[in-house]
């Protein structure tokens, strides 16, 4: 999952959508944090004290005005427990671009999960191990294990392998934000 894709894709889908306030768009980004935390699996068990105290809404009337609205204008698939010691489930929608969404039914009831397009990403950190990033004034050899890479240099490699500038921006700026670690975690190694 690359989350700068799918928020960009949330951004254009929002857009034009004049049904939305503010208040949704807290509301879901305060679900996509956690759906952030739970690695992009679906479904994402809530706590609604903690989804309201992130998204900065104070009235329950409102916290589950928004949660049913976004349900029904198709950005998500809300699934309350009716339990306070259960929390209840929501299924995130993928807007990657590169992706598509997946609707399954089974006995009458539909369970909808997102699937990506098999393709090289900019997450696939396997796709860039062991290529070296080529520059005038050094060897090769140089950067091929040098974290982190110099910008010109992960361009360079980008157009190397049939990808835009504006990709290499992505991927350089996601891995800058974050301190170059994979899964948030592990120093990137190469």
């Amino acid at each position: 999952m690359n989350y700068i894709k799918h928020l960009t894709g949330f951004y254009d889908k929002i857009a034009d959508d004049n049904r939305l306030s503010s208040t949704h768009v807290s509301l879901y980004l305060a679900l996509f944090q956690f759906w952030n935390a739970n690695r992009f699996d679906n479904p994402v068990s809530i706590s609604r004290g903690e989804v309201m105290k992130l998204s900065k809404i104070g009235s329950y009337r409102t916290y589950y005005k928004c949660m049913h609205e976004l349900d029904a204008f198709g950005y998500l698939k809300y699934e309350p427990s009716h339990n306070p010691l259960k929390g209840s489930q929501v299924n995130m929608y993928n807007f990657d671009t590169t992706g598509v969404q997946a609707v399954h039914h089974s006995c009458g009831k539909s369970d909808t999960s997102s699937v990506q397009v098999v393709h090289p990403s900019l997450n696939n950190i396997k796709h860039i191990n062991n290529k070296t990033f080529k520059t005038e004034k050094k060897s090769d050899q140089d950067f091929k294990n040098k974290i982190p890479p110099e910008k010109e240099n992960v361009i360079q490699f980008f157009k190397t392998e049939k990808s835009s500038e504006l990709e290499a921006n992505k991927f350089f700026n996601y891995f800058e934000s974050n301190g170059w670690k994979v899964g948030g975690r592990t120093k990137m190694k190469n």
